[in-house]
């Protein structure tokens, strides 16, 4: 919202294009945003209203559209005080394609689109109006907000101040470690937590992450057309890739004999599509990473963490009581987990590798300097890994992230949504 504030009142500003995996709240927050700010909200949804699509089947001219809108809906479309906002626009590529227009000719009309497959869009469409608009990117709740939603506010802020050296008293690492637990079974979908929050019924929340994960298929067989079976195998995988030992995302254990160039087109339209997060390897940790980038090494995520539970059929009640043989996945979920809080902050994340002799999770840019990051799901933070990785490279800072409830060179799961806020205490010293 705050992100929706700063564009109303830009003064150059573009049409707007919210970016985000189905069902993480875009509808609600667009509606949100024009109920708190605008006087007026015109809302299209191209996928419930397919006819609204003959508004752009002749020339796109904005002025055109806004007076057939206006006489269509009976409202005034003052473009100081009306929010237009074309929901499920990929439904419609042609309004895709106006976006470009209004940037050039009506920019005073406060235009903002929202859809699930928009990365698909961006990834592959001629139509879309590349330079002409302004991005923002909306991920499922993070902690941080689900603290907020679940009435831990006080708690939230506590978290957001912990500097090195302090220690936090048992009770509150109890109260914070229970809820991160409610978390990782949850996940940051607004409905799944919407519904915990009301009933706490574990077998409702699962049913709604089901039908999420169900929608997730069905855009797949919609849009994918022919890939439909290489990208339900892609998508089936993940689970199973990230419990091995080595996380490293291999084509063969997706389908026999499989090779990268079969499955590649069916990895980026999950990529794309933001279902699926690419984390990709970086061969030295030096600035830009992207230069050092190797896009044939890299694992796969979910944008979402409770919905890797749900997909790999993991019971809530080894979330809360680990089992033995449970240990090895519940790593690979803390990992998702810490990957879609640095996300959410506004950070692009990689792994390093160094042959078979060590890995860290995720490397970071905090400032000129490259931060390196250990998930670990207990209280026990010996990395044999971060100490090559440091001996090597020898960071300035450096972060192992863990349960364990004291912050020196450590910061508790729990807070990982401070990780920026955390690195520059620290630099302050």
């Amino acid at each position: 919202m705050a992100d929706l504030r700063q564009w109303h009142d830009r003064a150059n500003r573009k049409p707007l294009v919210l970016r985000g995996v189905r069902q993480c709240g875009k509808t609600w927050l667009l509606r949100e945003f024009g109920r708190q700010y605008y006087q007026n909200l015109v809302y299209l949804n191209f996928e419930q209203d397919p006819s609204l699509a003959g508004l752009f089947e002749t020339e796109l001219d904005p002025r055109r559209i806004i007076r057939d809108l206006s006489i269509l809906r009976g409202q005034v479309i003052d473009p100081l005080e009306t929010l237009i906002v074309f929901d499920e626009v990929q439904q419609c590529p042609a309004a895709l394609t106006s976006l470009k227009y209004f940037a050039e000719q009506a920019p005073e009309y406060a235009v903002a689109a929202a859809g699930s497959l928009l990365g698909l869009a961006v990834h592959g469409s001629s139509s879309f109006p590349v330079g002409k608009v302004d991005f923002l990117d909306l991920y499922p709740v993070s902690f941080d907000e689900f603290l907020l939603a679940s009435g831990h506010q006080g708690l939230g802020e506590y978290l957001q101040t912990l500097s090195p050296g302090m220690t936090i008293s048992a009770p509150l690492a109890a109260q914070a470690e229970s809820l991160l637990q409610e978390y990782l079974i949850v996940g940051g979908m607004p409905k799944a937590i919407d519904s915990w929050l009301a009933d706490h019924d574990i077998e409702q929340v699962e049913r709604i992450q089901q039908a999420i994960l169900d929608s997730y298929s069905l855009d797949m067989a919609k849009h994918a057309g022919g890939d439909f079976a290489k990208l339900s195998a892609v998508w089936r995988s993940i689970p199973r890739q990230l419990a091995k030992e080595n996380q490293k995302f291999i084509f063969s254990q997706v389908l026999p004999s499989a090779r990268a160039k079969d499955l590649e087109g069916a990895l980026e339209w999950l990529v794309a599509a933001g279902i699926v997060v690419k984390l990709t390897k970086v061969s030295r940790p030096s600035i830009p990473l992207t230069a050092y980038a190797d896009d044939r090494y890299f694992k796969l995520y979910l944008a979402d963490v409770g919905l890797l539970r749900r997909l790999a059929d993991v019971p809530a009640s080894v979330v809360i009581h680990p089992s033995g043989g449970y240990e090895l996945f519940r790593g690979a979920l803390v990992e998702n987990y810490l990957l879609t809080q640095l996300l959410s902050s506004g950070l692009r994340p990689y792994f390093w590798r160094s042959d078979n002799t060590a890995e860290i999770d995720f490397l970071i840019r905090a400032g000129a300097d490259v931060v390196p990051i250990d998930a670990k799901a207990s209280t026990n933070t010996i990395s044999r890994s971060m100490g090559v990785y440091r001996q090597r490279y020898d960071p300035p800072y450096w972060l192992k992230v863990s349960l364990k409830p004291t912050v020196n060179g450590n910061l508790p799961l729990y807070a990982a949504g401070d990780v920026v806020g955390y690195l520059g205490r620290w630099a302050a010293g």
